[in-house]
């Protein structure tokens, strides 16, 4: 049916605009004329709750939130009158009579959008007294995020994400009036509720009220610590996001700046997570198989997003089974760095630290889950080593942001360092394992490897591309030499729990499904760069399939490293010391 179109005047012009959109989206979208937003995500969050988008409408006596009020036919707006501009301001200022004056020393400083659009707005002082009468207590509860509800603007955007397309219902206002907040459910803070940590929350924040958990003192320490060898481990969708950091283009590759960066910070070892991405491919893979060929539960999930794993713990825990039991690359890194690496290098584990440049905040909640210390109880009887010894495989995560953080603190001049090379081993990669950072990517690997194992075949076309792309759910057969393989990709809970639905009512047809937690997969991590550039996504994951095609290995089970490590180490996939190492077990967390 063809959009019926509306004749609307902005500012003293007629525009053709499409029945149904709002104020705001004509202004911005047909006129050019950029209405200032605070509380505005499109298709997300649109309450107005701001209300600095305000305009005048011909014949409406009040301002208008242009966010939320639609177009109609002959309606004449004016977006800039003495009036709009003054109510605009003071709006802002009321936004600005709570807030803490810490602008120099906050996280968000210097991509805080409140602070941009005071300036923006024209706002040189506040008139308004403060009306909250005690300054409220940060939410540390969790291992991922902190909360500063003093800096919250109540916009919203954060409960929106979470509700709508996480589906996790974490967080909401609490309270009336002045005393509103938000807030999760009796107060309990973020580590006591259903909160998945991925993040989203804080990517949509406008303020610097939800950031993620600094670890980067810690770094700091270790690598200062002569009696440590600290190694770092980087993920695929990091180096095709950490040069917006330094104001490159998004979707620069900036793989080998990354390495050289890392490298004159102080790192022992510059590693690759790719690494251990396809050996999780290999043991991802042949657990499908063996599923396959021996009628185990089916469909298989993918395990690599701890947010995605956490999700289906509280909110799903009947169907774990279906779950892969692999470990995620990052943990499978870490319990390799300290058992086979530490043995190879004549090194004791207790002075190796692990740290992880991830693109995932709740890659901090995932470190540190009980399960993962595998390291220790490999070299618990060999060592005589002592439960009160107990270590991490992996001891510091730190966001694609705060390693940017690092590089300039140490005064690098990322933009002009030369490409360097990752440390071998666990440095070798293939071109499988770089595509894991993006939605569906998971699935192409995956699938890459499955295929030539199953049928003895080499695979004439390396691209499965109807497992690529942004949408929510992708779905395709796959010809395995005449058997047919059903696969479906998701990314975003809300996404996720679509399929895990069809599972728990036992109407699912897939026999394998990948789950990327966060929008976009790894790519649109909670702990990227913060971009308002609506084609980022698209723009890193051009990248990340670029690199891909570029390496002369594509495919997992062709890593020479990989194959070495099972040869001197493991024996083979799915061995009883893999699963000793590189495999794990879930809990139901419904409950807790």
């Amino acid at each position: 049916m063809e959009t019926r179109l509306l004749t609307v005047k902005i500012n003293g012009r007629d525009y053709q605009v499409p029945e149904g959109i709002s104020i705001l989206k004509a202004a911005r979208d047909y006129a050019g004329i950029n209405v200032p937003t605070l509380c505005y995500l499109e298709g997300i969050s649109e309450e107005g709750a701001c209300a600095l988008c305000v305009v005048e409408v011909k014949g409406a006596r009040n301002l208008q939130r242009a966010c939320v009020v639609k177009v109609a036919e002959g309606m004449e707006v004016l977006t800039s009158t003495p009036r709009v501009r003054d109510a605009r301001k003071l709006n802002m200022e009321l936004l600005l009579a709570n807030h803490p004056k810490d602008c120099f020393t906050c996280d968000k400083s210097e991509i805080c959008e409140l602070r941009g659009l005071a300036a923006d707005l024209g706002v040189r002082e506040v008139e308004f007294t403060r009306t909250r009468k005690e300054w409220l207590p940060f939410d540390e509860t969790s291992l991922s995020l902190v909360r500063d509800p003093n800096k919250c603007v109540l916009c919203r955007r954060c409960i929106s994400v979470c509700a709508k397309i996480q589906s996790v219902n974490a967080i909401d206002v609490v309270g009336r009036s002045s005393d509103s907040a938000v807030s999760t459910f009796f107060n309990a803070g973020l580590g006591n509720v259903e909160c998945v940590n991925c993040g989203q929350c804080l990517q949509v924040c406008p303020t610097g009220a939800i950031t993620e958990r600094d670890e980067i003192p810690m770094v700091w320490k270790a690598l200062g610590d002569a009696d440590k060898v600290v190694v770092v481990q980087t993920a695929p969708a990091v180096r095709v996001a950490i040069g917006e950091e330094f104001g490159m283009p998004g979707g620069t590759q900036a793989t080998g700046k990354m390495a050289a960066a890392l490298r004159r910070m102080g790192f022992a070892k510059v590693f690759d997570t790719d690494f251990t991405a396809d050996l999780t491919i290999m043991e991802e893979g042949y657990e499908l198989i063996g599923r396959l060929k021996n009628g185990g539960t089916l469909p298989l999930i993918t395990s690599c997003s701890p947010g995605w794993v956490k999700f289906a713990e509280t909110f799903f825990p009947k169907v774990l089974d279906h779950v892969s039991s692999c470990k995620s690359p990052q943990q499978m890194f870490g319990t390799v760095t300290k058992t086979y690496w530490a043995e190879k290098m004549g090194i004791d584990p207790r002075k190796v630290v692990v740290v992880s440049i991830m693109p995932c905040t709740a890659k901090k909640f995932e470190k540190e889950r009980p399960e993962m210390k595998s390291a220790f109880h490999y070299w618990k009887d060999k060592m005589g080593l002592r439960d009160d010894e107990v270590f991490n495989d992996v001891d510091y995560v730190l966001t694609t942001r705060e390693a940017a953080q690092m590089i300039r603190e140490a005064g690098l001049d990322f933009v002009h360092l030369p490409d360097e090379d990752f440390d071998k081993p666990l440095g070798e990669s293939t071109g499988a394992a770089v595509i894991f950072g993006a939605t569906g990517g998971v699935m192409e690997a995956a699938l890459r490897t499955a295929y030539e194992v199953v049928t003895g075949k080499t695979l004439a076309k390396l691209d499965f591309m109807d497992v690529r792309g942004l949408e929510g759910i992708k779905a395709t057969d796959v010809d395995l030499d005449g058997t047919t393989l059903k696969v479906a990709v998701a990314n975003g809970l809300g996404n996720a729990r679509v399929l895990m639905e069809q599972i728990e009512r036992g109407e699912s047809p897939y026999h394998f499904i990948e789950i990327m937690c966060c929008p976009g997969g790894c790519l649109g991590g909670g702990g990227q760069p913060i971009s308002h550039d609506p084609d980022i996504k698209k723009k890193r994951a051009s990248a990340i399939y670029r690199e891909d095609a570029g390496k002369p290995i594509r495919k997992s089970h062709e890593n020479s490293e990989v194959q070495q490590i099972y040869k001197e180490f493991f024996g083979e996939p799915n061995s009883e010391k893999a699963h000793h190492l590189l495999h794990t077990e879930y809990c139901d967390r419904s409950c807790k």
